[in-house]
């Protein structure tokens, strides 16, 4: 079962990934963007742990809601906000819950996604972080629905990542900053993407 401790610990890892990549996260985002994504995403995951990780409350929502806080106050960038709407989706879904189930927790961030949607006024295929986020969401709500391994389950969801982030790609940027360069983004990856995409490759790891 996944409890606040699990939650704790894929925290953890994503913002050591989001550390390790965080130089690179900003040369993909000074082609088109800010210059700021690896900052960003390094200060707000690990904020969003160490909130986490000092938070007695043992309910997933409660704790996932101070995450959002934190991660909102640490890294006051779009990405920052965008993704803060996502835990605070994520909270909402599993608020009253000490423990839960990779189908649940996928279902959760489902809700996360969908928060993001409505408030950012977005979807996949519009050159963001969607486009990695969404793929690997469903890949992981569809692969615990077929009662796959957790393994199996986190690697589905990784490559769906991938292969969402790669796809970026082939489009244009309609959202922030990069949308004044929409024709030169064309042929480059979305640096939200990747950030989606190491979000899993962390958890797999």
């Amino acid at each position: 079962m996944i409890n606040k401790a699990v939650i704790e610990s894929g925290l953890r890892k994503i913002a050591n990934k989001m550390a390790e990549n965080r130089d690179y996260l900003i040369k993909l985002d000074q082609r088109n963007g800010d210059g700021d994504l690896g900052i960003s995403m390094s200060v707000g995951f690990k904020a969003a742990y160490e909130a986490i990780k000092e938070s007695k409350d043992a309910d997933l929502g409660r704790a996932l809601l101070s995450a959002s806080k934190a991660f909102n106050n640490a890294a006051p960038s779009s990405l920052g906000t965008i993704l803060s709407i996502g835990f605070m989706g994520m909270a909402k879904s599993l608020k009253g819950k000490e423990e839960t189930d990779l189908y649940d927790l996928s279902v959760a961030m489902e809700s996360g996604l969908e928060n993001i949607m409505k408030k950012a006024e977005s979807k996949p295929g519009e050159k963001t972080i969607l486009d990695s986020l969404h793929p690997a969401i469903m890949a992981m709500k569809k692969g615990s629905e077929q009662g796959l391994t957790s393994e199996e389950v986190l690697q589905h969801a990784k490559k769906a990542a991938e292969d969402g982030a790669e796809s970026t790609k082939d489009m244009k940027a309609v959202h922030g900053r990069a949308a004044y360069f929409a024709e030169s983004s064309l042929g480059i990856i979305d640096g939200g993407a990747i950030a989606g995409k190491l979000i899993f490759e962390a958890l797999t790891e």
